[in-house]
């Protein structure tokens, strides 16, 4: 790991990949603590293992974010985009956005992050390519919402609309990260 413009990246970067993996741990522990105390909390093996896995990959997101990050904008970008798509993937799988998780809108959802792992992959993970792949995710969560909105999914219009525009804004945060981080290691 190099850290050409922020000398004390690897004390961040340090600390936020003990974070990282520490909270991962703890997450993947928690419902089996719940499980002790309620029977409400009934996970089966593959719960865990779907979990574990979607931990994993969202601590190998950091891992290769955090071996390219030069600007202190861009692990805050990265640390927003992965936490972000982290959330939506959990609360896809675990109840659906749109109504079941087996509703087809959800299904557009999910290829806004088809869209960034494939922008960020074409992009090498270089701040620029990533500004741009987090602004075409925020347009295209916006299109999303509105196709779920003509599907006419049974969740109110106002879940609908503030769902997206939560997700849009997060987008567009971490699209001006990634552009911010882009102009600092520039310059």
């Amino acid at each position: 790991m190099t850290c050409d413009t922020l000398p004390d990246a690897t004390r961040w970067i340090r600390l936020l990949r003990s974070l990282a993996w520490g909270g991962a741990a703890a997450l993947l522990l928690l419902p089996w603590v719940a499980m002790q105390f309620t029977a409400d909390v009934a996970w089966t093996a593959s719960d865990f293992a779907l979990f574990g896995a979607m931990l994993l990959i969202a601590c190998l997101a950091f891992e290769a974010m955090a071996r390219v990050a030069r600007v202190p904008a861009y692990l805050a970008a990265s640390v927003i985009a992965i936490g972000a798509a982290f959330l939506l993937v959990w609360a896809n799988l675990a109840v659906g956005i749109v109504g079941e998780p087996e509703h087809p809108a959800n299904l557009l959802f999910m290829g806004v992050l088809v869209m960034g792992g494939v922008g960020a992959l074409l992009s090498r993970l270089r701040p620029r390519g990533m500004s741009i792949t987090l602004a075409t995710m925020a347009a295209m969560q916006v299109l999303a919402g509105i196709a779920t909105l003509l599907m006419g999914a049974h969740e109110p219009a106002t879940f609908v609309l503030v769902f997206t525009g939560i997700y849009g804004a997060v987008w567009l945060l971490s699209a001006a990260l990634f552009g911010k981080a882009a102009v600092q290691h520039t310059g």
